[in-house]
């Protein structure tokens, strides 16, 4: 053997013969499978179904010198065995045939390879210190490196409309003919992927199903997410451009809050060197979503999984080096394990930061808070168990605070949604919720919807000024009044929902009396009983069809219980909406007695009361009309208005009921 060094490599000589059946013995080759040179390298063993939908991967039966994965060759043909260490030096073996005839002399190359060729013949070096990025999250940028993705639209629509022709390196030439850097030969190869490779739902559910070949995927368009992987490393490294596969845990389909992790890995994804540094991309996550009630796979393509900041990746990606995960300092598996997991869609949505930051939450004296800043006005909605129930939900500017009391004692999954800038609301975090106390005087009523108080979003709606600002409205005596302004041309419509049974839409709305004075509606409630009630808010234009649009709700609380109001004399579509009623605002009067009137009402020419008998009412110098009614011998009490003097018709606006004797 001659040994040789200098400052750039080191060459040894060596004579080397291997005997074939040995080899294939103890490697447990299959002679039937022809070994596919573009291929991957194959992780072998039973294949599991995985709580996120991916297969995990056994250890293979044989590595190289450092652990690194090999590809297994046809043990009558010509093998070649590549291994490099930790530093990124390469030792090249050529294993010839026992029956062949082997030179005599054979030297083998341990150089350290800085660049790669077109071809991918390249070792990337393994990550360091000036490809960390600090940890936690500094909030300056959703990726690794800056980005204006309106530089990639006509790259990304030229790319996703490129068709396999015949083999991959055609696919990666014709990828490339709109790509003139690096940056965008990765970014064509991701977008192709991303739109044209579909997750194999079924291969991830067999049993000893081999490892993808690039061959294999391009023919069927499928594959899992070590085929994915595989696929995206070899079409960089046909372009040019260093590309590692990281195998490890992962926080997707299936996860549960506060899983543990052992044994095999379940997934695997990307490392891509750009302009000097290591770069995380997912390919698999980046194509689509796996439906959890129907195990289906739906193309969706997801942005965040393209050169995602390390800190942010780190949330639902765990490799098997510690080196991977590009942060300074590093996280530990049991870090990754209790660390609060944001969704994509939490950062996709603008989402900044949520509190608390831990994904299991124990109440205190029955109630739980979740807060979350985001960078924008966002809109939000939960589920406590699958219903948008016991939980008070008021928007922020920059985010929202949610108060949560569930109804019993045990564990509970809390689930949050934002909507963004897209109509779709999507799940952005899961919390488990550990109870061992709940107060019973804490029921919310199950008509409260969300959002709960004013905000940004009734503001946008064209509702201004709240005389409340803070959702929960407490009254001792069941009386309250809400007034706001309202911008030119809204209707507003408002009604009162509690829990003691069945009520029609008419009494919802008759325990509310709206009047309007000045550019501004005020809401006049009585409440029928003590309790907790929801008093929601509709908008509507008046020029536009369609229905009225919930805006918002407060929650009146009442602990009085004296408190019976009646409801308020139920109006008609001629009570025009700047009049004004004084008195009297129950809908229900007296038998017997003569009660007295006080109303302002605009552009009428006569008004009068009608019981038993007509009582006609006058226009005082304030502008009210006044008057009163016996109540003697009816049972109903009716206000009406001629609107033009020319005419006879009277209109009715109000009416009353009068208590039996």
């Amino acid at each position: 053997m001659e040994l040789k060094k200098d400052d750039n490599a080191v060459s040894i000589d060596m004579l080397l013969i291997v005997h074939s059946e040995k080899r294939r013995a103890a490697q447990g080759a299959h002679p039937d499978r022809q070994a596919d040179p573009g291929a991957p390298p194959q992780r072998r063993g039973g294949l599991q179904v995985v709580g996120n939908g991916i297969r995990r991967w056994q250890k293979l039966e044989g590595s190289d010198l450092h652990g690194n994965l090999v590809e297994k060759q046809h043990p009558q043909q010509t093998q070649v065995i590549t291994s490099y260490d930790s530093q990124g030096t390469q030792l090249t073996v050529e294993v010839h045939p026992r029956d062949a005839m082997p030179q005599l002399l054979k030297k083998f190359s341990l150089a350290k390879r800085l660049q790669g060729d077109k071809n991918g013949n390249t070792r990337p070096r393994q990550p360091g210190g000036k490809d960390a990025h600090a940890y936690p999250w500094d909030r300056s940028s959703l990726k690794s490196i800056p980005l204006d993705l309106r530089q990639f639209e006509k790259l990304d629509t030229y790319a996703s409309q490129v068709t396999v022709k015949s083999g991959l390196d055609e696919l990666v030439s014709d990828l490339l003919q709109e790509a003139h850097s690096d940056l965008e030969r990765v970014r064509a190869i991701w977008i192709w992927i991303c739109h044209h490779i579909e997750y194999d739902i079924e291969a991830a559910q067999e049993k000893d199903r081999q490892a993808f070949k690039p061959t294999t995927i391009l023919q069927t368009q499928k594959t899992n997410c070590d085929g994915y992987a595989g696929l995206f490393e070899k079409m960089c490294r046909i372009a040019g451009v260093q590309c590692m596969t990281v195998p490890g845990y992962s926080k997707g389909f299936g996860y549960q809050p506060g899983q543990s992790f052992s044994g095999e890995f379940d997934h695997a994804w990307n490392a891509v060197y750009l302009e000097g540094r290591w770069h995380l991309v997912d390919s698999t996550w980046g194509s689509g979503l796996v439906d959890s009630t129907t195990s289906k796979f739906t193309f969706l393509y997801n942005e965040f999984y393209f050169l995602t900041h390390p800190a942010l990746f780190i949330e639902d990606h765990f490799p098997d080096n510690k080196n991977w995960q590009l942060l300074k300092p590093p996280q530990s598996l049991r870090q990754f394990e209790n660390n609060m997991y944001h969704k994509s869609e939490f950062y996709n949505k603008g989402m900044l930061s949520a509190h608390p930051e831990t994904s299991t939450i124990k109440t205190v004296n029955g109630k739980a808070t979740v807060t979350i800043e985001s960078c924008a006005p966002t809109l939000f909605m939960f589920m406590l168990n699958g219903k948008q129930e016991h939980g008070l939900l008021n928007l922020r500017k920059n985010g929202m605070k949610l108060d949560v009391y569930p109804p019993t004692v045990g564990t509970h999954k809390l689930q949050i949604f934002a909507k963004g800038n897209s109509e779709i609301y999507s799940s952005v975090l899961e919390y488990t919720l550990k109870c061992h106390y709940t107060d019973m005087d804490v029921p919310l009523p199950a008509e409260l919807h969300q959002p709960v108080g004013p905000s940004w979003f009734s503001e946008q709606m064209g509702i201004v000024k709240p005389s409340h600002l803070e959702p929960v409205i407490y009254t001792s005596d069941g009386r309250c009044s809400v007034s706001f302004g309202v911008e030119e041309g809204i209707s507003v419509l408002a009604s009162l929902h509690g829990d003691d049974g069945p009520i029609t839409e008419e009494t919802q709305r008759r325990y509310i009396f709206q009047l309007h004075r000045e550019k501004r509606t005020e809401l006049k409630v009585q409440l029928p009983h003590a309790g907790k009630f929801a008093l929601k808010i509709f908008v509507k234009k008046r020029q536009e069809p369609g229905n009225y649009i919930f805006v918002f709700n407060y929650l009146l609380c009442c602990t009085n219980a004296k408190v019976n109001w009646p409801v308020f004399p139920e109006s008609f579509g001629n009570w025009g909406p700047d009049n004004e009623l004084l008195e009297p605002l129950s809908g229900v009067l007296p038998a017997n007695h003569n009660v007295p009137f006080k109303l302002k009402l605009h552009g009428v020419a006569k008004a009068l009361v009608k019981g038993q008998d007509t009582w006609p009412l006058t226009l005082n110098h304030e502008g009210y009309w006044e008057g009163s009614c016996s109540t003697a011998g009816c049972q109903e009490v009716y206000v009406m208005v001629l609107e033009n003097a020319n005419h006879n018709f009277y209109s009715y606006i109000l009416k009353y009921k009068v208590n039996a004797q």
